[in-house]
């Protein structure tokens, strides 16, 4: 009886703490940190009767916006729209309107919904051109400087596959090379540089639909190559077909150039003999690796 006493008298005390402290305006975390009570039905207990200070209480316009918050949510109103409203989180709206019905979602029209499916489209496309761009620039710089030897066997590569080639029952030992490519182009006069041809054994002619820019195509591909117009043989002019739909139209069209070496029979059996060594070779190491 009497340790039950003692516990009552030292409730009591803390009691006669707690009710003086809250009524000295202090906060409940307050309380509990001066008198060392951390449960919170003893200090429930300890409090009861006591109304809290004025300065702990909620601010009337947080009620403010707790009823405009669900004014405008009842007006179907989305989370999103209400923050910008009202300046409050998300998770402030979440709490407040969670009770009410969710509003019905707006169905977009067919122009609406394919505004939205094109500005996704166009991120895609973005993301796509830079992820391209990137995986060439990272090849490019693999490359570094070719040697002589390099540069000779990709051009061998690049005629093979580009170029005139003999036939038993059409003689043509003669090295004409044609491309749109002006990359391809200016390759090739690298290679024939190598392997000492002379450029004034070297003629060019045009080739081009006759509804293109002639002119402007020709004084391209004499500015590229860096030669006088004289090298220049006449123009070859391809007939329009009207029943054709044409791509290769606008200013970037100017068709293609041909590139003929004079007195090249000896240069292009050298070239055949060449790429028959480069398969032979490719053969040998194909079989290496099998075994």
């Amino acid at each position: 009886m009497e340790r039950s006493h003692g516990w009552y008298a030292d409730f009591e005390g803390l009691r006669e703490r707690a009710v003086a402290l809250r009524r000295a305006g202090l906060s409940r975390r307050q309380i509990r940190d001066r008198i060392q009570v951390h449960n919170n039905d003893i200090l429930n207990r300890l409090l009861e009767g006591e109304p809290p200070p004025e300065w702990t209480k909620r601010p009337r316009a947080k009620d403010d916006l707790r009823e405009r918050a669900r004014e405008l949510r009842l007006q179907g109103w989305t989370y999103d729209r209400i923050q910008l409203e009202l300046g409050c989180s998300k998770s402030s709206i979440s709490l407040w309107v969670r009770d009410l019905p969710k509003p019905e979602r707006r169905k977009r029209t067919r122009e609406e919904a394919s505004a939205i499916a094109r500005r996704g489209w166009e991120v895609t496309l973005r993301l796509r051109e830079e992820e391209r761009r990137r995986v060439k620039a990272a090849a490019a710089e693999e490359i570094g400087a070719l040697s002589d030897r390099e540069l000779f066997l990709v051009g061998i590569g690049l005629y093979w596959a580009e170029g005139t080639k003999d036939k038993p029952h059409a003689r043509r030992e003669i090295v004409t090379f044609v491309n749109s490519d002006p990359g391809m182009i200016e390759f090739f006069l690298r290679w024939l540089d190598l392997l000492g041809v002379q450029r004034d054994r070297v003629r060019y002619c045009v080739m081009i639909h006759e509804t293109a820019d002639v002119a402007g195509a020709e004084r391209y591909w004499a500015d590229l190559v860096g030669a006088d117009r004289s090298s220049f043989n006449k123009t070859t002019l391809k007939k329009h077909n009207p029943r054709t739909v044409r791509k290769n139209v606008g200013e970037t069209y100017r068709g293609c150039l041909v590139i003929k070496v004079r007195q090249s029979a000896d240069l292009y059996r050298r070239i055949e003999g060449a790429w028959y060594g480069i398969v032979l070779s490719a053969r040998g190491a194909g079989q290496k690796s099998r075994t």
